[in-house]
């Protein structure tokens, strides 16, 4: 059992941590190796990381939607992890394909720091501050859909980059107001910013506020290593989540949101599809056992699948 596998027992003394290169995701890596030190007997000192230039951080002048999908910023790492140049990958799960590459998977979860989204003005406390006509940028397809059925009368722009290259374009007028996860926000200490939007008006995005740590699934070492980091009710929320969204297929072509939370031996799980153009919003709530985490995020998605038409996105 990996669980009693004692800290003696692992032979790997140079960790080797891959991670884009975003402050973000650096926080992110960070904190993934002050937590294996302090799980194992590998010293801080002994674990690398490894930063990965990725496609989808090289292009920064065209949406996501129109250079691919997800996979836009985990490609290069995977390529890496299987190649043994990296011994682990650590990832933003929001951002993660609902399929690995053959050789690879996910079986360590952090805990979740909040799931919510952020409302980031200079100018407004808050969303419903917003004039008539204001200028909201964001590249993610969901929070564009989510505006536009609440606020059609918003002009939306395209938003790219990391944290700081947004507040930046905030401070220069490209746009009067944006949102970014709360969790990245905590992570990189920017406590000051956060302005919590409530998931009924909002929902976040599938597994949002989740570090999930990549691995090769053959090694059984580095299994043993991860054990102690895994928070498991973080990863059934996870698994019910990403179900759904595997079921919907959804990519960074598709508005979908969702969001669970665990009580008692009970999942409450709730998940909405829009229309692009945020004209059209159908949503659902389902409850299920803790027990089968994924059976209930794909009988949320067979739901909501069956009441829309091939052409809905």
């Amino acid at each position: 059992m990996v669980s009693e596998l004692k800290k003696r027992d692992f032979k790997i003394r140079n960790l080797k941590i891959g991670t884009r290169g975003s402050p973000l995701a650096l926080a992110q890596a960070f904190e993934v190796k002050k937590k294996i030190s302090l799980s194992s007997d590998i010293s801080e000192d002994c674990i690398e990381i490894i930063t990965i230039n990725t496609k989808g951080d090289k292009i920064q002048d065209r949406p996501l939607t129109e250079i691919g999908g997800k996979g836009l910023f985990t490609e290069e790492i995977e390529n890496q992890l299987l190649s043994h140049e990296i011994d682990l990958a650590v990832h933003s799960m929001k951002d993660m394909p609902t399929i690995f590459p053959e050789g690879l998977d996910i079986k360590t979860f952090l805990k979740r720091e909040d799931f919510r989204d952020s409302f980031i003005s200079l100018k407004y406390k808050n969303f419903d501050d917003l004039p008539k006509g204001a200028t909201v940028g964001s590249s993610s397809l969901r929070r564009r859909a989510q505006l536009l059925h609440r606020r059609p009368d918003i002009s939306l722009v395209e938003f790219r980059g990391n944290v700081q290259t947004r507040l930046k374009k905030l401070e220069s007028g490209v746009a009067e107001a944006t949102f970014l996860a709360c969790a990245g926000l905590l992570r990189l200490g920017m406590n000051k910013l956060v302005r919590p939007i409530s998931p009924e008006i909002m929902m976040p995005a599938v597994a949002q506020g989740v570090i999930g740590v990549q691995q090769r699934v053959n090694d059984v070492e580095m299994t043993a290593i991860l054990f102690p980091l895994n928070d498991k009710e973080t990863e059934i929320q996870v698994m019910v989540e990403r179900a759904f969204l595997k079921v919907l297929d959804g990519s960074c072509r598709t508005p979908i949101g969702a969001f669970s939370k665990l009580e008692g031996s009970e999942i409450i799980f709730r998940g909405e599809i829009l229309r692009v153009n945020g004209s059209e919003v159908i949503s659902g709530s389902w409850q299920g056992s803790t027990l089968n985490p994924i059976e209930l995020g794909e009988r949320a998605g067979r739901e909501l699948k069956g009441k829309i038409g091939d052409a809905f996105f």
